[in-house]
């Protein structure tokens, strides 16, 4: 490392974010911009720890200390190179991840890890002001076409791998725009849009086919697609949404968290110049307290909402970690995401147990109480019963796997006792042809998961079709279901 004795001289610092009272004015990303020298000097932190247990905690073996020493020394080229070697899309990963490196820093042991997260976008960041992030096209064509069905970012990492092999990809996506959950699920607060853009438009320079409104199973038939690829990729998502069917439900102003968060970002995408469904001057109460929780909490503070509260149906978890749960695993902690600090209320050990409406058949509120664990289920405390007022319910409670029909049950792929789709040892199913990557075989997952499975089951495709392959594969389904 260049400063072997960083750590020992400087804290953990991350950029500072907008202040509340102006960021939830608009919908621009919540960071200010940084110092290029406080990068430098986080990444000074970065120790001589001998063996990096970042790399295991990175789903993609990011070259964690390699390129924080490059960026110590301000050498942020040659850290972009080291970057993208393992990453296609730092700009997503360092805005959206959750960091599990992170969690695995050997500082971390003792004091707070290193700031990898930040170093990443900034180094990304760099890159695309100063012209480095430029079109990689094949050097030769197998003349071999592979269709890539969903634009998430499984899908984007397998088709950039893919056609950087030398393939003819097309992506097949049913919304009206690329990018799946990360166009229309994450707010433009946490990302905005234009990062995608401009990502799209490098792929689309180097040979990638991109093509919209396009539902596979309906507008081409599991049948056509097999007969005009050579290889298929699944990388659809885990898009079928858990419900919370208890009385009441059927009230209006009840809402799937994936039903409310892409209008937000259509009304900022020009498409729509009010939301149909919006929190503006109502009580909000979100089910379900993870990152789709707080992006509904974000939009709904910037929509105007009148209260917001969060349920959460686990305990609250304890501020560091604790025994049972030692490094370097992920530290199940308690954490503030930025739109937890512009306000709301987060109750913990909460159940909904129905919903209750007025005579037009409008939800006004929502009867709920405390649980806690016994002998691993949830009990209801006696006695614990409140009833809160709302207008507005968004249900966040993630997501139970792949949609079968018409795709999956038309292709007739095998599936896992969980309902994802299932692979073997080279992400393939059990139709010729068909393989599969990111959340649609994983099942619910980070972003960092879906790139590498994208990044692997290209790999794979790529082996299949030529034989061999020099695409790396920094994971294979066994770890990965380790993992």
């Amino acid at each position: 490392m260049g400063d072997i004795t960083g750590f020992l001289k400087h804290e953990r610092q991350l950029p500072p974010r907008r202040p509340v009272a102006v960021r939830i004015q608009d919908w621009r990303e919540v960071y200010e911009p940084v110092d290029p020298e406080l990068t430098r000097t986080q990444a000074s932190r970065c120790m001589d720890c001998g063996i990096p247990f970042c790399h295991n905690g990175c789903p993609l073996g990011n070259l964690i200390p390699e390129w924080n020493d490059l960026v110590y020394r301000d050498q942020w080229h040659d850290a972009i190179d080291r970057l993208h070697a393992t990453n296609n899309f730092p700009e997503f990963t360092g805005r959206l991840c959750p960091a599990p490196c992170e969690a695995s820093c050997v500082l971390g042991i003792s004091q707070d890890p290193v700031t990898i997260e930040h170093v990443e976008k900034e180094i990304i960041e760099r890159a695309w002001d100063s012209g480095w992030v430029t079109p990689v096209p094949a050097s030769t064509e197998t003349g071999k076409r592979v269709a890539v069905v969903g634009s998430g970012p499984s899908g984007l990492a397998a088709a950039q791998q893919l056609t950087r092999a030398g393939h003819q990809v097309t992506v097949l996506e049913r919304a009206d725009r690329i990018g799946g959950l990360l166009r229309y699920g994450i707010p433009e607060f946490k990302m905005e849009k234009h990062v995608i853009d401009r990502r799209i438009q490098q792929m689309t320079a180097e040979g990638t086919e991109f093509r919209t409104g396009v539902n596979v199973g309906v507008d081409v038939t599991p049948e056509q697609l097999r007969a005009d690829y050579d290889a298929v990729v699944l990388a659809g998502g885990a898009t079928q949404w858990r419900d919370l069917p208890i009385p009441g439900r059927e009230s209006k102003g009840i809402h799937q968290s994936m039903e409310f968060l892409p209008l937000a970002n259509r009304v900022q995408q020009g498409d729509l110049e009010v939301a149909p469904i919006s929190a503006a001057g109502k009580r909000v109460v979100i089910i379900g307290g993870g990152d789709t929780g707080a992006d509904c909490l974000g939009t709904s503070h910037r929509q105007g909402a009148l209260s917001v509260h969060q349920f959460e149906i686990m305990p609250r978890p304890p501020a560091a970690r604790a025994e049972i749960n030692p490094w370097p695993t992920w530290p199940l902690m308690f954490r503030t995401a930025s739109a937890h600090e512009e306000g709301g209320e987060r109750l913990f050990a909460v159940n909904t147990e129905r919903f209750v409406g007025d005579g037009d058949g409008n939800v006004t509120a929502l009867r709920a109480h405390e649980v806690q664990l016994v002998d691993g289920t949830f009990a209801k405390v006696e006695g614990s019963e409140f009833d809160l007022p709302c207008d507005l319910v968004l249900l966040a409670m993630g997501f139970t796997g792949p949609e079968r029909a018409p795709l999956l049950d038309g292709l007739g792929v095998d599936l896992t006792a969980r309902g994802n789709v299932d692979r073997d040892s080279g992400w393939a199913t059990n139709v010729e042809g068909v393989f599969v990557a990111g959340d649609m075989g994983r099942g619910q997952s980070l972003i960092v998961w879906a790139i590498a499975e994208g990044r692997s089951a290209a790999a794979a495709v790529d082996r299949y079709l030529s034989g061999d392959s020099t695409l790396p594969a920094p994971i294979s389904p066994t770890t990965a279901a380790q993992r």
